[in-house]
């Protein structure tokens, strides 16, 4: 609100000083708004959230800030509506002082994404100071002898407003005596003061009293007053007079107490008394001119008594006079102005306005990590600063807005690489020599679940013995992931698949923590020889990452299974076989066989017959017709008890068959263990589980090799036709050999191993060949045989 010069408020409503200028340019990307000052609280000044495109809904989540760097809380945001008012009293005096512009710089920081915007509010500036002088009244002498225009200088008024508003007009109260000489230009030069244009009487008028009005030019005007209170005194007429007006002199602001700034000259053509001059400051000069400069009365020689500061004042105008010891005294008077010289004494001012941390690894290149604000109180180069970063970091500083600085994102991150990040900001002047000051910013790297949990290899081969007791542990998987916290804890799971009509978890679990596999019954390997199955890691990270292993679980054999007969032709109600035998077989015919099976696989399978002869066979020993003395019932079965005398060519006949067996075999077994060596060192390039072809596996309890050309089933991952085996073991294993956690290989292929067994058949069957000719040799010399 604006008053009158008489301090009374005006009647009617100021719509045009409570007018609010409201602008914002486009192409700067910086907002503005103007403001009378003094406005009541509540006074809009712009629709802020509108003018920066940002919605209402907004504001609060994205935690709307207002920062009105140090100004206090005189504007604020209206988080409802997104208007920017009035918060409390602005006084532009107090706030910029008698400065051409006087704005109030306004940082809008968003986050979710961080953004800053840039307002600047101008603040108009209204016509609420009136006129000053330095007194109420001013005493002046003046001797009857002065001539005609002779001017004094006076102390014009001053205004604490801009403007039109602190533009000053004067007016003297009529006299016969004086006029009023008002500078039009340089006031410095040529100062306010009176003009005499009538001769003065002592005698006619000692006193007179003239009233000085000062007037600004705002709406309404304001005044100000100074009593002029004249004294008219006799004899000395000649003042002292400066060689110069006005004095210029420029200080650095670091220089020295006692230094002489200047020596102003004035001379008085009187004599004695009248032509002694004592110099000093006027008597209206301001207080912090006194405790900055002394003036010497008897030389007029001024020195500096206080600490200049260019940021504080950059210049002192210093009103000076010399005053006569005449009676009465006559003065003269000129102005000193001191220049106040710029160094580089202040180091700029780092400080970090906002910091987002930590800052993800896979964050989009050019995002806002900090917002750093740069100042200096220098002047020109001194307070030119520029700023660097601490190179081979991933990050850039940004020049945004006069001494604003972005630090932004200028490469990828990644945290298994490095985690987190001590930058170093240096902000240094152009000064000579120039200062500089330096800021630290920590930035962490958050993880982001970006690799998936590794095993040490693609797949694990595993050996259990049948007949394991339920929930054994037979394997531990382990697998890695390079995350960290919650994106690096793994658990494990089974991949659930069908094996044969069972489900896979109702044979196998996994501990989700540990990654230990167990058996959750017992195997059978006569039911199951190779289970396979995967197992999943999985981490916690979201969305979670994962990988699978691949268990290859082999079922070794025990010799848990007896031989069983096949069924015969004719058997009878006791278990015992018969065969019908004609009466005309002749003796060594073969009249019946004794087949049996094993469920058992390698030596577990092998059978031996005890009774009849190679293969199981039962032959005739003698011919029926030399049996006619015995019972009927007797001659009727074929003999299967041994037999005495030529029986003994018969065992030497066996214990060379036996012998060409044993050969063979170690010849088998050498050339398998040579080639089970061989293999293990190699991955197969097939997989084991291929059907229709013999699997050979390198462990084994008996430590020996054993081939059987019958199986009940066979199965691989669960599913898969009958088929032959071949295999060689090494002993050694114990009975729940998965908790060894070794894994194997095979070590030979199958198509060699089945080569191998058909050679091994076909020496067989020779050496039965051989025997059956050396039986019948023997019968025709009519020796038995079994």
């Amino acid at each position: 609100m604006l008053y009158s010069s008489r301090g009374d408020p005006e009647g009617q409503p100021l719509l045009l000083s409570l007018l609010i200028l409201a602008m914002w340019v486009v192409g700067s990307g910086q907002l503005h708004y103007s403001v009378p000052e003094e406005a009541k609280h509540g006074t809009f000044v712009g629709r802020i959230a509108q003018d920066l495109g940002l919605e209402l809904a907004e504001l609060v989540p994205r935690l709307f800030q207002l920062d009105s760097k140090g100004r206090g809380d005189l504007l604020e945001v209206n988080l409802q509506n997104g208007i920017l008012f009035v918060n409390s009293r602005i006084n532009r005096e107090e706030l910029c002082g008698r400065s051409a512009e006087c704005s109030i710089h306004l940082e809008v920081i968003v986050d979710r994404p961080l953004q800053v915007f840039h307002v600047d509010v101008e603040v108009k500036d209204i016509n609420d100071n009136p006129p000053v002088f330095p007194a109420t009244q001013k005493n002046l002498f003046i001797a009857e002898s002065r001539p005609l225009d002779s001017r004094f200088p006076l102390e014009g008024a001053s205004d604490a407003d801009i403007g039109e508003n602190a533009l000053l007009t004067y007016r003297l109260s009529p006299n016969e005596y004086f006029f009023l000489d008002v500078p039009t230009s340089n006031q410095q030069v040529k100062p306010l003061g009176l003009v005499l244009r009538k001769l003065l009487d002592r005698e006619e008028t000692p006193e007179l009293h003239l009233l000085l009005t000062a007037t600004d030019g705002g709406k309404p005007e304001l005044t100000g007053t100074v009593q002029l209170l004249i004294t008219v005194l006799d004899n000395n007429d000649n003042a002292p007079v400066f060689d110069r007006t006005l004095y210029t002199v420029k200080l650095p602001e670091n220089v020295s107490i006692g230094t002489l700034v200047i020596h102003p000259n004035a001379s008085d053509l009187d004599e004695g008394l009248n032509g002694d001059i004592i110099y000093s400051f006027s008597s209206d000069v301001s207080p912090d001119i006194k405790s900055k400069f002394h003036m010497d009365p008897v030389s007029g020689a001024i020195t500096v008594i206080g600490h200049m500061d260019f940021e504080e004042s950059r210049a002192h105008k210093i009103p000076v006079e010399a005053v006569d010891k005449g009676f009465p005294p006559l003065a003269g008077h000129c102005t000193v102005l001191v220049e106040v010289v710029d160094v580089n004494d202040n180091a700029p001012q780092l400080t970090i306005k906002t910091l987002s941390v930590p800052v993800k690894e896979d964050a989009q290149l050019g995002t806002v990590i900090a917002l750093i604000s740069v100042t200096d109180l220098d002047a020109d180069a001194n307070g030119q600063v520029t700023c660097s970063l601490t190179p081979h970091v991933p990050f850039k500083l940004v020049s945004t807005y006069k001494n604003y600085y972005s630090l932004v994102l200028d490469r990828a991150l990644d945290h298994e690489s490095v985690s987190a990040y001590e930058l170093v900001v240096t902000a240094r002047d152009g000064g000579s020599p120039s200062l500089w000051a330096t800021a630290r910013v920590s930035v962490e790297v958050a993880d982001v679940n970006d690799n998936a949990p590794a095993f040490a290899q693609p797949e694990y081969t595993v050996f259990v013995k049948e007949n394991n007791p339920p929930g054994c542990h037979i394997f531990t998987v382990s697998a890695r992931d390079a995350d960290a916290q919650e994106n690096a804890l793994v658990s494990y799971s089974l991949v659930e698949r069908r094996v044969g009509e069972r489900s896979l978890s109702s044979y196998v679990s996994v501990h989700a923590e540990s990654g230990k596999v167990y058996a959750l019954q017992p195997l059978d390997h006569e039911e199951l020889e190779l289970l396979q199955f995967q197992v999943s890691a999985s981490d916690a990270g979201v969305p979670p990452l994962g990988s699978n292993v691949t268990l290859q679980v082999f079922v070794l054999d025990e010799n848990d299974n007896a031989p069983a007969l096949l069924t015969p032709r004719m058997r009878g109600t006791d278990g015992a076989v018969s065969e019908m035998v004609l009466r005309s077989v002749g003796a060594g015919v073969v009249v019946g066989k004794v087949r049996a099976v094993d469920a058992g696989s390698g030596y577990n399978a092998w059978l031996t017959p005890r009774v009849g002869g190679i293969g199981g066979a039962v032959t005739q020993r003698v011919p029926w017709t030399k049996r006619t003395g015995q019972a009927p019932k007797a001659s009727s079965r074929a003999s299967v008890v041994g037999a005495t005398g030529p029986e003994v060519t018969l065992v030497d006949v066996n214990v060379y068959l036996i012998i060409a067996i044993c050969a063979v075999s170690s010849l088998l077994v050498l050339t398998l263990l040579l080639y089970t060596v061989l293999r293990c060192s190699a991955m197969p390039t097939e997989g084991e589980c291929a059907p229709g072809k013999p699997t050979l596996v390198c462990s084994s309890a008996v430590g020996s090799w054993s081939y059987s050309q019958q199986r009940r089933q066979r199965v691989c991952s669960g599913e898969g036709p009958q088929k032959t085996d071949l295999m060689a073991f090494s002993p050694g294993l114990s009975p729940c050999a998965g908790s060894t956690e070794r894994t194997g290989e095979p070590s030979a292929s199958s198509d060699s191993s089945g080569k191998v067994a058909q050679q091994f058949e076909t020496n067989v069957v020779r050496l039965i060949s051989a025997k059956k000719k050396k039986k019948k040799k023997l019968a025709g010399h009519g020796g038995t045989h079994l």
